[in-house]
C-alpha cells in the first residue's frame, strides 16, 4: 500500500510544484494578520489582564499556524471535485491502487504544503518581530499543525465526494469555518479573564480551541501534561475520525 501512497503523493507534489504560487497565495492571509494585526496587539497584550502567558508573538504566531492548517487544507476538496468532473476519479477506479492509498497520498501532500507555510511564517516572525520560542516547542507545534492538516484535508475530500457540488461545497465550508475561527481564539484568546462566561463556555465546545491552546503552550515552552494533554487528545480523536470518514468515502466512491 505504501508504494501506492508514494505514487499518489509524488503525482500531487509534482502538480503542486508546477504552480508554486499557490503556496504563497495561501499563506498571504496569515502573513497579513501577523504583519498588520500583530503589532496592534503588542500594547493590548502587555496592559490587559486575561491573556495567556507570554508576549504577543508567542501568543499570536502559534494561533496563525493553526489557521494555516485549518483554512489552507479545508478547501483542497475543490481539486478532487475537478478530478471527479474530468474523469480522473473514474480512471483511478480501474487501477489496482489501494483506495486508502489514494486518500493518504493526497492528504500527506497537503500536510507537507501546510508545514512549509508554517515554517515560512515562523521564520518571518523570528527574523522580523524577534519571536523567541524553544526549538522543541516549535517542533511540537509543527507536529500538531501536520496532524491538523491531515484531519482537515481528509474531511475536505470526504465532504467533496459526498456533496459532489461546486456550489454547495464552499457555501457549507464558509458556514462552518467562520464560527470555528471566531470561537477557537485564534485572533483573540477566549479566556475567563477576557470573555463573558457564556462565550467562554461555547468556546470550550469547539475542539479547535483546545488545539490552539496546545500550540501556544509549546511556543512558551510549557510541556506539562495540563497544557498539552487535552489539545493532543482532541486532535488525535479528530484525526482518527476524519481519516475513517475519508477512507470510507474513498472506498465507496472508488469501489
Amino acid at each position: 500500500m505504501w508504494r501506492d501512497v508514494w505514487l499518489i503523493f509524488r503525482r500531487d507534489l509534482v502538480l503542486s510544484l508546477r504552480n508554486p504560487a499557490w503556496i504563497f497565495i495561501q499563506i498571504m492571509q496569515p502573513v497579513l494578520y501577523l504583519v498588520l494585526f500583530g503589532p496592534l496587539l503588542e500594547k493590548v497584550v502587555a496592559s490587559t489582564p486575561g491573556f495567556p502567558p507570554g508576549d504577543v508573538w508567542t501568543i499570536f504566531t502559534p494561533a496563525l499556524i493553526v489557521m494555516i492548517a485549518l483554512f489552507g487544507t479545508s478547501f483542497v476538496g475543490f481539486g478532487l471535485l475537478a478530478d471527479y468532473r474530468s474523469g480522473v476519479v473514474e480512471r483511478l477506479r480501474v487501477t489496482p491502487a489501494s483506495r486508502t492509498a489514494l486518500l493518504l497520498g493526497k492528504v500527506l501532500n497537503n500536510a507537507l504544503q501546510a508545514l512549509v507555510q508554517a515554517i515560512l511564517l515562523i521564520t518571518l516572525a523570528v527574523v522580523v518581530f524577534g519571536l523567541r520560542a524553544p526549538v522543541g516547542g516549535i517542533a511540537l507545534s509543527l507536529l500538531i499543525a501536520g496532524l491538523l492538516a491531515v484531519t482537515m484535508a481528509s474531511a475536505s475530500y470526504a465532504l467533496a465526494l459526498t456533496l459532489k457540488s461546486e456550489e454547495a461545497f464552499p457555501a457549507l465550508l464558509n458556514a462552518v469555518l467562520l464560527p470555528v475561527l471566531l470561537l477557537s481564539g485564534i485572533l483573540l484568546p477566549i479566556t475567563t479573564g477576557l470573555a463573558p462566561e457564556w462565550l467562554y463556555t461555547i468556546s470550550r465546545i469547539n475542539p479547535f480551541s483546545h488545539v490552539v491552546e496546545a500550540e501556544r503552550a509549546g511556543f512558551r515552552g510549557d510541556f506539562t501534561v495540563d497544557a498539552l494533554l487535552t489539545g493532543s487528545l482532541v486532535l488525535v480523536a479528530l484525526t482518527t475520525l476524519a481519516m475513517l470518514w475519508g477512507v470510507r468515502t474513498f472506498r465507496r466512491e472508488n469501489a
